[in-house]
């Protein structure tokens, strides 16, 4: 499928299993999302521009490569927050910026109720939810980030419904998605299968 990019690597298999247990304890599901996270991440920043830079090592000087271009992470809260930490060991010098969205459990769409943005928009920027499931937050994120005035967007999340990505894809054309796994469907209450649950409660421990 044009501009969605789907890992396959028998370490996000691998991980995915624990990360899909049910018996999986919070803590190491946090661990599981940071691993896949960081998988995903070495995907999708495959292809960043670089520029040349002198440095000088212990024994010589030589010409390396820097990334040549400004990154903005927005997570989407609050789940997007447990992607955020293992992107930032990659990007250290990214910038972190918030969206929040709730689903309204009656007509099943986003509602913002919170937005953090400056008044510089980065050059490239990942929006990061872990569940892209009827795509409607995702659309709705793409849409904040976009109107903020970003030069490149893509989206980045740890599972997929095909139903998901159908909407992005059709609101959102230009925007790159990157996944770990395209699950199978949605069920009646617009959740994954096979799924994971609430990716939500189960980071932050709230199934409560």
């Amino acid at each position: 499928m044009q501009k969605v990019f789907e890992l396959n690597h028998p370490l996000v298999q691998h991980h995915l299993t624990h990360l899909r247990s049910k018996e999986t304890a919070p803590h190491i599901f946090r661990a599981q999302i940071r691993r896949l996270a960081i998988l995903l991440a070495a995907e999708a920043t495959r292809d960043l521009p670089l520029k040349p830079e002198v440095i000088e090592t212990p024994l010589v000087e030589m010409e390396g490569v820097v990334l040549d271009v400004r990154i903005g992470l927005v997570p989407i809260l609050r789940a997007g927050l447990g992607m955020t930490d293992a992107l930032l060991d990659l990007l250290p010098a990214a910038e972190v910026w918030h969206l929040g969205f709730y689903r309204d459990e009656e007509t099943l769409q986003p509602v913002e109720y919170y937005q953090k943005f400056s008044s510089n928009p980065p050059d490239l920027v990942f929006v990061l939810d872990p569940m892209l499931a009827t795509g409607g937050s995702a659309c709705a994120g793409i849409q904040r980030v976009k109107d903020w005035g970003a030069g490149e967007i893509r989206m980045l999340s740890i599972i997929a419904a095909p139903e998901g990505i159908a909407t992005v894809r059709e609101e959102h054309p230009d925007v790159k998605i990157y996944v770990c796994k395209i699950d199978e469907e949605l069920n009646d209450d617009a959740y994954i299968l096979p799924g994971l649950g609430d990716a939500g409660d189960r980071i932050f421990n709230t199934l409560g």
